[in-house]
Formats: structure tokens, sequence, C-alpha cells
């Protein structure tokens, strides 16, 4: 039988005091506020459990937030996800949560295991951002609550998710391009791999249906496999003037590409992106974007998933976050 965590335990992975502990989890006077959250934020990650009674057990174990992320959206260079998993961990923290992270292996997913966070009950709530296999969200909604979906749906599960307007973001993008006088457009991404990815896809063909224009197949290009992993995009025989991509890590590693193949940025090809994230911000030119705030999207989530845990409302929510365009430097205009 595993052993139970105790307080202990929290003070010798501190090096501090039970008594510093016990002060911190009953929220007494004689600690600092940065070492009461560090002990609280210990607490949490370890799954110290509370003998009920006492004062502050009921309050931490229903404050220990999971975050689940599969490993396909954890990059080599950072990722979206990374950042809004951290601006997450701050959010909760205004809240009194805590926050637990555990990265979903491929095979994990497939094989429909359970996290550890849920087997070793370490959590009372579970964030799930990115998108994982409608099988492995149909195991988790039967196995464990409440839970959130952040920047996807599934369309099989009645479930709360904060999602982004996909679809009018890449309608804005397209069109912009359009605007710039460009008439041969293609699409960076695999389609099917994601909810996000395909609702894209189709604000896309409505800006470019809405201008009498056409979407080419040999155009619309992946740029992952089924496992998730990004792959080297194929590269048409004919390419048209402007690509709009999936989202801004993907616009980068096809301008890296496209530069190693010979062409110039926006003098050959125009690009956009979706996301606005920072990660690649020293990169040039500057990726022309539709913007989302991490800001919001981890407040909604942080907000959406305690309300859930202290309420008894069980009904499904899906709260859609609005963006904005953002102008740089990798659009071309075209002479009319």
């Amino acid at each position: 039988m595993k052993k139970s965590v105790t307080m202990s335990d929290i003070a010798k992975r501190l090096k501090i005091s039970n008594v510093t502990v016990s002060n911190a989890l009953s929220d007494k006077d004689g600690v600092s506020e940065e070492l009461r959250e560090k002990i609280k934020q210990t607490a949490a990650e370890i799954g110290y459990k509370f003998t009920p009674g006492r004062k502050g057990d009921k309050q931490l174990k229903s404050e220990n937030i999971g975050v689940i992320i599969p490993e396909r959206y954890i990059g080599p260079y950072g990722s979206f996800y990374w950042a809004l998993y951290n601006s997450i961990i701050q959010e909760l923290m205004k809240l009194h949560c805590y926050c637990m992270l555990e990265i979903i292996k491929y095979d994990s997913e497939k094989e429909l295991k359970t996290p550890n966070m849920i087997t070793e009950g370490k959590i009372s709530g579970l964030i799930i951002i990115g998108q994982v296999s409608s099988e492995y969200a149909a195991f988790i909604s039967k196995n464990f609550s409440p839970y959130i979906f952040v920047d996807f749906y599934d369309k099989y599960i009645d479930a709360d998710c904060i999602v982004t307007d996909s679809y009018y973001g890449m309608y804005r993008l397209t069109d912009y391009l359009i605007s710039m006088g460009h008439r041969e457009i293609g699409f960076i991404g695999s389609v099917h791999a994601t909810q996000s990815i395909q609702d894209r896809y189709m604000g896309y063909v409505k800006a470019m249906n809405e201008n009498a224009l056409e979407v080419c197949a040999e155009w619309t290009l992946p740029d992952r496999d089924e496992s998730g992993v990004y792959i080297t995009i194929p590269l048409p025989e004919k390419m048209p003037t402007a690509f709009v991509c999936n989202c801004d890590e993907v616009a980068y590693i096809f301008m890296r590409q496209l530069k190693e193949a010979g062409y110039q940025i926006p003098e050959d090809i125009s690009l956009v992106g979706y996301d606005n994230y920072v990660a690649h911000s020293m990169e040039t030119p500057s990726i022309t974007t539709f913007e989302i705030s991490i800001v919001d999207m981890a407040t909604t989530a942080a907000q959406t998933i305690v309300d859930k845990i202290r309420s008894k409302d069980s009904s499904p929510v899906r709260k859609m976050l609005i963006g904005k365009l953002i102008l740089k430097e990798s659009v071309k205009k075209l002479a009319d």
C-alpha cells in the first residue's frame, strides 16, 4: 500500500519545520505570503491529504487543480499551450488554488491510461489543454469530474469548454490577404487533426468563396502526422502568392522551410498565422496574425473549473473568446 503523504514530507522537501507547514496550511500568522504559497503549492503537487474536520483541510483539498497536455503540443521551442499553462497557474493562485501538470504521452492516450494525478487522488478538478482523441476524452469524462476542455471541443461530449472563434479569425486573416491583392492563397494545416484547425480551414474557405476565389486542393498542405508531430510541409510545384497557417508556430516553421528553399518572405510568398504567440518574436519578418489573449483564456479557464468545483450546477457551458487582427511584416501588397 502506498504511504500517505504527511506534513513532515512537505517540511523535509522545503527544509522547514512542521510547525511552519501547519501554520501555512491553516492560514495562521507567522508565515510570509511567499512561503505560504510555496508550501500550499508543494502540498498540492505531492498529493497531501487533510484529516477531515481540521481547519483549512477541506478548503485546500478542493483547491488542487490538475492540468493535462498531450505531449505533441509541447514543442522543442516552447508552445502556445506551455505559455497558457503558466498563465493558468497564476490565475489559479489568485483564486487560492494550486496547479499540477501531467504531460500525456501519445501511447498513454491511445491505450486509455488514467493520468497519475487522478489515480492517486491528488486533484479535485481537471483542465485538459489541447485536443485529445474522442476516445480519450470520453474515457476521462466517464472516470473523473469535474473537468473542462480548453482550446477544443468534442461533438460527442457535453462538456464545459473554452475556445476561440477560430472560424472568424481565419476568415478575417484570409479576407485581409485578399484586400492586399492576393488571389492565389493556400492553407497550411492537417485539416482533420483537430477541431480548431478544421474550424480555421472553414473560415479560410468562406473568405475564398465569398470573393469567388478557387480553393485548390494542391495548396491545402498538411503540417503534422497522425500522432500530431510536425512534418516537413510538401511544397506544391506551382506556388500561390500567399498562405494562411493554422497557428503562428507552424507559420514560423514554414517560413524557415521556405527560406531554405530560396523563397523570400514576403517578397515571394506572404504568410499569416494565428495566436500572436511571442515565442518567435525575434525572427524576421514578424508574422501577421490573429491575436488570442493567453491571459483572457487562462482567466476564463481558471474561473470556470473553480466554479464547477464549488457549484452544484453541472450544466455544460461553451465559452468563446474573440480575438483581433494584428498586422506585422509578412504580407506584401500586390499591385491592383
